[in-house]
């Protein structure tokens, strides 16, 4: 299990895995992967009680769901440092016939991915879903599922989150991207989110919240909420994060959403990322 030192210096490889794919296709979206690298670095290396040999059940072991799936560059090269798959494959990125497309999906059968994900506003649902099958199968492992604030738009989510206080689905344990950007613009300006804390806590969640860009307290957040498990209600982690962190001129702003670095772009960003695991 990687110590903290381990655990940034996979995320530094795993933003210059982001960069280089979405520049090497001139598509994808780098501003939330490389916001939420921490996270996801945190989670498969330190936190997941997770099978190495991927079975699509998900039995006896923790499980994750992308449910902002436009993030997938952070996705793949996750799933490729953490053994599901070769990490040369990642150069693969959005090219005909790769099993690496735009947004996740299970008919290519890439390990690691158990649900199409990019359809913003369902992920939380599916999450839900599995949560309840693992109690009515008796298994004690948990669930985790990651979002966008920008998707909060969508109203299932709030469906979601009022059935899975009602039926008390205390193995579930649901993290907001909470950057305060989308496609087009600010979340404040786009549709204002006001205190998602006290919504959640409204819907009777419990609530906590972390700084997804620093790596103890990304820890110490996951740990936190895994030990509030259990308890009658799902659990959900306010993470704030930087669009773009880790590439200054990214960071912070919804304009780099969608869009690729350029060749002069690529090379400033990756002076800023350590190569430490080696590039694909």
């Amino acid at each position: 299990m990687a110590d903290t030192a381990q655990l940034k210096q996979i995320a530094s490889q795993i933003r210059r895995d982001i960069v280089r794919m979405v520049h090497a296709v001139q598509s994808g979206h780098p501003g939330g992967s490389l916001g939420c690298t921490d996270f996801l670095t945190a989670l498969y290396f330190k936190i997941l009680q997770r099978n190495p040999s991927f079975n699509m059940d998900g039995i006896g072991e923790d499980i994750f769901f992308l449910s902002n799936g436009h993030i997938s560059p952070l996705f793949y090269s996750t799933l490729a440092r953490a053994g599901y798959f070769d990490v040369k494959e990642l150069a693969t990125f959005r090219k005909l016939n790769s099993r690496l497309q735009g947004h996740p999906t299970t008919h290519e059968h890439l390990p690691g991915i158990r649900v199409a994900s990019g359809s913003l506003g369902q992920g939380l649902s599916v999450a839900i879903g599995a949560a309840l099958s693992k109690k009515l199968n008796g298994d004690d492992h948990l669930v985790f599922a990651l979002c966008g604030d920008g998707e909060l738009d969508e109203g299932q989510n709030w469906e979601a989150i009022m059935f899975a206080a009602h039926h008390k689905v205390d193995n579930l344990i649901a993290t907001v991207d909470f950057n305060g950007q989308q496609i087009d613009g600010s979340t404040n300006n786009v549709m204002n989110l006001n205190s998602l804390k006290a919504k959640f806590e409204a819907f009777n969640w419990t609530v906590i919240e972390m700084d997804g860009n620093d790596m103890d307290d990304t820890v110490a957040g996951l740990d936190k909420a895994k030990s509030l498990t259990g308890n009658g209600k799902p659990i959900c982690i306010l993470m704030k994060t930087s669009m773009g962190k880790g590439v200054d001129f990214m960071e912070g702003s919804h304009a780099w959403h969608g869009i690729a670095p350029n060749d002069d772009q690529l090379a400033k960003a990756l002076a800023q990322l350590p190569e430490t695991l080696g590039d694909y």
